[in-house]
């Protein structure tokens, strides 16, 4: 099968550039958050954070999903 050098590389990119815009959406949540926030793999959008908090510790099916972590930022410590 023949497949463009440039085609592929799209493919490439698009993915990469999902995996970016959850990566810095789960930055930018984890400096409001007391939880650690995840990016995860996904069928339809590729890449998605979710908060730790949002489903207080995560099922096995989201774990096995998990690509990175972010800790979240607050503290009530100071």
């Amino acid at each position: 099968m023949y497949v463009s050098h440039s085609t592929a590389d799209d493919g490439y990119h698009a993915d990469q550039a999902a995996f970016v815009a959850a990566l810095d959406q789960a930055h930018a949540r984890s400096y409001h958050s007391y939880f650690t926030q995840y990016v995860l793999t996904d069928g339809e959008a590729g890449y998605i954070a979710v908060d730790e908090g949002d489903y207080d510790a995560l099922p096995k099916a989201l774990l096995d999903r998990v690509i990175d972590t972010v800790p979240g930022r607050l503290s009530d410590e100071f």
